[in-house]
């Protein structure tokens, strides 16, 4: 049995139902209310291969007690109301619409700040490791100057002087 998200439970009833919303337009006989639509927990528990009953708590114990309100003059707005009229287990679908919005437009901003943390990261470590590098492979083309010995010393060296006056002047290695 799966868990699903608040998100996934309002998608598969907003998916399953959303042709019957305006249809009562139409036929204000199909359903009590306009704004409640009657919904089957056991469709969309198997839509999202669970248990019906997780459905119908997530709906009525937790979503209803979130995104129902009452208004200053006692009215009550359900979001998951048990009864509407001859209708039972109904769920506000233009509230459901408002909800399920703000849901996917969280999940867009997480998915965003989470990409851009993780890009942000590969650059940082790439940064590094190409500050990294100067340190690691330094003189490692070059031998060491404690490799030259002495014979490898020039014992001529040309002072910078113009042409005409060059000055040769001669090295004596120091010999410790």
């Amino acid at each position: 049995m799966k868990i699903p998200s608040d998100l996934k439970i309002l998608q598969a009833i907003f998916d399953s139902y959303s042709d019957q919303f305006p249809a009562h337009d139409g036929d204000p006989t199909i359903r009590s209310a306009k704004m409640y639509v009657p919904i089957d927990c056991k469709l969309i528990a198997k839509k999202l291969s669970t248990d019906p009953d997780i459905v119908f708590g997530r709906l009525y114990y937790h979503l209803e007690k979130k995104y129902g309100y009452t208004y200053d003059d006692g009215i009550k707005v359900h979001f998951f109301a048990l009864k509407v009229g001859q209708d039972t287990k109904c769920i506000n679908f233009a509230l459901l619409t408002s909800v399920l919005a703000g849901l996917q437009e969280g999940k867009k901003k997480f998915w965003i700040v989470n990409s851009l943390a993780i890009i942000s990261i590969v650059i940082s470590f790439f940064a590094f490791a190409i500050s990294l590098y100067p340190l690691v492979f330094k003189n490692s083309g070059e031998k060491k100057s404690s490799e030259v010995n002495s014979s490898q010393v020039s014992a001529l060296k040309i002072e910078n002087t113009p042409p005409s006056k060059t000055v040769a002047s001669t090295v004596i290695p120091n010999n410790k």
